[in-house]
């Protein structure tokens, strides 16, 4: 496995034997902590747009663990606000470019975590990861991937070796992705990733959701060609039911509707119309007995029912640790 000073940004850049190879590795590590310091002298900067819990706690832990320091910059408030885009006059609220600040941060760190989530406003701009492709353009150290518009591959990685603890291969295990109501739009870039990494391990993955939510194209057509490489598959379906039926494990997320980007008025009323997409007891009696997953945080009994986050088949909690231990595998492969 020579990944050394590459970046992660999508489950997509690695080949499936790699992918395997870092959580086999992580599961290691969550078992047996490591005993030497690879990243004794090395630092990594953690640039934060947006709020975090988990992603915050489980990079600093897994820098901290493996001997490296980690310096972390809420954006407006412990570093200056950040234009991306390229060209840009700035004579408005932007006080830096991000230009500027991934090369300086080059100069002094061995890694850039970014964490940007979309404007939810214009599909286009969001579609083209804007302050990730930046940091990528202008940085001359790997970049992290915490979390973009597009992407969340850590919180895929998670997933996907939380499904091997409990079934053992992820290959063939019959996985229903279920989109969920919530009160408000939020980024595909959980969805997003989980899909691909599900196909790319040869998972058997029933995508549900109502006809007024689908994901990206380009999201599909990877996810498709996965699942043909894979040896595994891909439906998608509009009868959340049908998808649950004899799944092993039920994934709940919620996404903003594509077809209504940027307008919230016309969303909300379709979100109304759906309210019955959450996921409780009585639509997990009609699985395969599964385990429940969801990347958190969730907004309960709005998403999923209490009964089922706090039931003996949930495994958030599992999926949540499982990013520490997966960010210590791909930190020290890379770095």
């Amino acid at each position: 496995m020579k990944l050394k000073g590459r970046s992660f940004i999508s489950t997509q850049d690695f080949g499936a034997g790699d992918l395997e190879a870092l959580i086999q590795r992580a599961r290691a590590l969550k078992h047996d902590p490591p005993r030497s310091m690879p990243l004794a002298g090395k630092a990594v900067a953690l640039v934060f747009f947006n709020p975090s819990l988990r992603t915050r706690t489980t990079m600093e832990l897994a820098v901290r663990a493996l001997g490296g320091t980690t310096v972390t910059l809420n954006v407006g408030t412990d570093s200056w606000t950040l234009e991306h885009r390229d060209g840009a006059v700035m004579d408005g609220g932007k006080t830096e470019h991000v230009k500027d600040a991934a090369r300086v941060l080059s100069r002094t760190v061995d890694a850039i975590g970014v964490r940007a989530f979309p404007a939810m406003e214009r599909l286009e701009d969001d579609l083209a990861d804007g302050v990730l492709e930046a940091f990528k353009r202008h940085s001359e150290v790997p970049i992290l991937n915490l979390e973009s518009s597009l992407y969340h591959p850590f919180q895929a990685m998670a997933d996907l070796m939380t499904i091997i603890e409990r079934r053992g291969p992820a290959a063939g295990a019959k996985v229903a992705l279920t989109w969920a109501p919530h009160p408000k739009a939020l980024p595909t870039a959980v969805p997003n990733s989980f899909l691909l990494a599900a196909t790319r391990f040869g998972c058997d993955v029933m995508l549900a959701r109502p006809p007024e939510f689908p994901l990206p194209d380009r999201i599909m057509e990877m996810a498709e060609r996965n699942a043909r490489e894979s040896k595994g598959s891909l439906r998608v379906v509009a009868s959340q039911a049908k998808a649950l039926e004899g799944a092993q494990f039920v994934y709940a997320k919620s996404w903003g509707g594509l077809l209504y980007y940027g307008k919230w008025d016309e969303e909300k009323k379709a979100r109304a119309e759906h309210a019955d997409w959450i996921i409780d007891e009585g639509k997990m009696r009609g699985t395969a007995d599964a385990f429940f997953l969801h990347c958190l945080p969730v907004r309960r009994n709005v998403e999923v029912s209490d009964g089922v986050l706090d039931g003996r088949r949930s495994a958030v909690y599992d999926e949540a640790e499982n990013r520490l231990h997966v960010q210590m595998a791909v930190l020290e492969a890379l770095l």
